[in-house]
């Protein structure tokens, strides 16, 4: 079945009419849920039982951000307290201890997550932690230091995928010198190429993750009109041919408010500048059809590298 190239998201605690007309009629890539999608574990996974019968597919993609800390989808089931930073802390004063430590509870989070249906997670966080600069990032990341933050990348996508709950690198190709968060505004980063690759690029570089997704920054040095995401330049040149990311590239969420366009205009520049998937996180049920109605088809890389995605999760 071919696929549209979105990633969309539902509004409540249960499916409306035209959210199951949604899944069952257009073939979108898949679907994220976020905390007012989940109240119980009974709910959430009789919710993603009916998203994956109306999708006609068990290995339909359910993506969540479960990283922990403030960005936990899931706080009502699992430890929400424990953050990518602590790791990264730990492993300055006893590496092996935490390296033990956060495998244990990458392998005692993927089951949960395979538990209730979910197969993509949106970690590891590669973004490097600077100072003076947005907290949106914060804890959320690793360490200061762009060797740490590697090395926990690379444990991620290796545990995740022995687990089979798919990694997600984000948010590529760094988001760490913002001074402002995305959501809300453009952030705007003044560095020149040669400064970025060996510091905020670096931890993105020999990941082996079958997905990534964009920082909604703009590189006034490199390109000074588009951000990331509508960036041929950065994304075919930076992410494809420098940092050698070989996997599907979904946009960050396109409703933020970093995206000065309407929707449908932000989903066209995405995927005009080499993003192969669209993400739609608002919930809103005409914006959802607004948007999977003037999306493509997948194409033949996106549906390749798809099917590989599928013969891990099987």
């Amino acid at each position: 079945m071919k696929k549209k190239a979105i990633i969309i998201s539902i509004k409540g605690l249960k499916l409306t009419k035209s959210e199951e007309t949604l899944i069952s009629k257009e073939n979108p890539w898949g679907l994220i849920l976020f905390k007012r999608n989940i109240k119980t574990m009974r709910q959430i996974k009789l919710l993603i039982y009916n998203i994956k019968k109306l999708a006609k597919d068990k290995n339909f993609p359910i993506l969540i951000d479960e990283e922990g800390s403030t960005v936990s989808r899931l706080r009502n089931i699992v430890n929400h307290e424990i953050y990518a930073n602590f790791f990264g802390e730990l492993y300055l004063s006893n590496s092996k201890l935490s390296i033990l430590l956060y495998k244990k509870y990458l392998n005692s989070l993927c089951k949960i997550l395979k538990h209730i249906g979910i197969n993509i997670n949106t970690i590891p966080v590669l973004d490097v932690l600077r100072s003076n600069t947005s907290k949106v990032i914060g804890k959320r990341s690793f360490s200061n230091k762009e060797n740490i933050v590697k090395l926990f990348g690379a444990i991620t996508v290796t545990q995740c995928l022995a687990n089979k709950i798919i990694p997600v690198i984000k948010h590529i190709p760094g988001h760490g010198c913002a001074i402002s968060d995305s959501h809300f505004k453009m952030p705007k980063i003044n560095l020149t190429y040669e400064k970025l690759n060996n510091t905020d690029f670096s931890p993105f570089k020999s990941n082996p993750a079958q997905l990534a997704m964009t920082a909604h920054i703009l590189y006034k040095k490199i390109d000074p009109i588009n951000v990331t995401t509508f960036s041929k330049k950065i994304i075919q040149d930076i992410i494809r041919k420098k940092i050698k990311f070989k996997g599907i590239l979904i946009s960050d969420d396109i409703s933020m408010k970093a995206l000065k366009y309407d929707l449908v205009t932000n989903a066209q520049k995405s995927l005009e500048a080499g993003c192969n998937l669209v993400l739609y996180c608002a919930g809103n049920t005409s914006d959802n059809f607004k948007l999977i109605k003037s999306v493509p088809y997948i194409d033949n890389f996106t549906s390749k590298k798809t099917s590989e995605i599928y013969k891990i999760l099987r």
